[in-house]
């Protein structure tokens, strides 16, 4: 059997390192648009130093494929979480919602009281903003939960459905008063510990389960250029840079919108369905500042609308290897859509939005002081679940699926999953083969 891959990221790679071992599998090639491979894990290295394309961390509830993960890496750091959100230029511990007692008293007298007193919480939530409201009350929602994802996101929280905030746990009336009264309570505490690759950033993830493909039975094409993929009979036939390549079975993990750009033929109502998905595109600045005032901390999150950032991360936290310079050099993610006000600013007004945040957050004591080293953007980041995601992707998979073309990873399934999950899919996805 002859296999074609599309996508050549962690779910791309994952994939063939699992359906490899299957005698009755005979050829695996996967298919990169890239001149690198590895997708949103791959890492940039400039003038000596690496970064990540957003904050990439090790750490899972599903033990097993954590350990897969930390078994292709030569020697991963352990490190303890220490992320902290900027509430009117206050650091309170992530989640907001475990220090209340850092805020403003006004402020905490208003969560705590919206908190004991919810009038929303027996109400089935049907959207993101409904779940903030029901779970944490409007206090905790207001102050903090709405402003970020607003942010995070540039879509009204109303309009977006609750796949990405329905697993996180409410808090217990004791978490909110100990919370309260001044004590840091520790939450999310499978986040509590995680690891990261003592070298070569996020991208020693995928970079060791490559190392461990066959050399004989999996190839991987990068450059490649997919002009179109035709189910001829029982065969599909994928013509890219001009050759075309017929296989037995055909994965993609590359965004479905792509996907639906080269699959012929495509039905009208699929494709309509495809164009209606959201995504946002991120901007990660990666900057260095000569001196730290940061702090042994490793992100802050920034719900304030005046500072263009959403999250700032210090990759010296990570290990030595990542602290090459004097000072602290950190990575900057920016989120936007295509059409948006800072699709159209140029990299110079960028970098100036940039730094008159880092002022404002009090990480740089003057715009002079930051010093940008690359600024790399990624049109495919985030999925937004917004009310029509999942009849949407409801009709793409049945399309798909009586197509006999399998839809795996991220973007290929055009889910929010963290590179456990993706490992896991590829896992699970193998054995279909057996």
């Amino acid at each position: 059997m002859k296999i074609a891959i599309l996508g050549a990221g962690l779910s791309g790679i994952t994939t063939a390192y699992y359906l490899q071992k299957f005698e009755n599998i005979s050829n695996i090639t996967l298919f990169e648009k890239e001149k690198r491979p590895f997708g949103l894990c791959q890492s940039i290295q400039k003038d000596g130093m690496i970064y990540d394309i957003g904050p990439h961390i090790l750490f899972s509830k599903d033990k097993e494929m954590l350990q897969e993960m930390l078994n292709v890496l030569d020697s991963p750091n352990a490190l303890k979480r220490s992320n902290k959100i900027l509430y009117k230029g206050i650091p309170v511990q992530y989640p907001f919602e475990n220090d209340l007692s850092k805020l403003p008293e006004e402020d905490l007298k208003y969560c705590i009281n919206a908190f004991e007193n919810n009038p929303y919480e027996e109400y089935k939530a049907s959207n993101m903003i409904q779940f903030f409201l029901k779970t944490f009350g409007e206090g905790i929602t207001n102050c903090y939960l709405r402003p970020y994802n607003e942010k995070i996101w540039k879509y009204d929280p109303a309009f977006m459905n609750t796949s990405m905030v329905d697993r996180i746990p409410k808090p217990t009336k004791e978490e909110i008063e100990r919370s309260a009264s001044g004590e840091t309570v520790d939450g999310y505490v499978h986040q509590l510990y995680f690891s990261y690759p003592s070298d070569g950033g996020i991208e020693a993830v995928p970079q060791g389960f490559l190392n461990r493909l066959s050399k004989e039975k999996c190839r991987l094409l990068l450059d490649q250029r997919i002009t179109s993929i035709e189910k001829r009979e029982d065969k599909f036939v994928v013509t890219s840079n001009g050759e075309e390549h017929i296989f037995d079975k055909l994965i993609s993990t590359i965004p479905v919108q792509e996907l639906a750009k080269v699959y012929k033929p495509l039905p009208t109502e699929i494709k309509e369905a495809v164009d209606d998905l959201r995504y946002n595109s991120i901007a990660v600045a990666f900057v260095h500042i000569p001196y730290d005032n940061c702090g042994d901390n490793y992100a802050y999150m920034v719900p304030d609308n005046d500072v263009i950032f959403h999250r700032i991360s210090k990759m010296d936290f990570l290990g030595s290897r990542y602290h090459v310079r004097e000072g602290a050099t950190y990575m900057i993610e920016v989120t936007y859509r295509e059409g948006d006000y800072i699709s159209h600013m140029t990299k110079g007004e960028l970098e100036d939005k940039i730094a008159k945040g880092l002022v404002r957050i009090g990480f740089a004591e003057k715009e002079a002081d930051c010093d940008f080293v690359d600024i790399t953007h990624a049109k495919f980041a985030y999925v937004i679940y917004d009310l029509n995601h999942g009849s949407n992707m409801e009709k793409i998979r049945n399309f798909f699926q009586t197509q006999s073309v399998i839809l795996n990873g991220r973007f290929g399934n055009f889910e929010y999953w963290n590179m456990d999950k993706i490992v896991r899919e590829s896992f699970e996805l193998s054995k279909r083969f057996n």
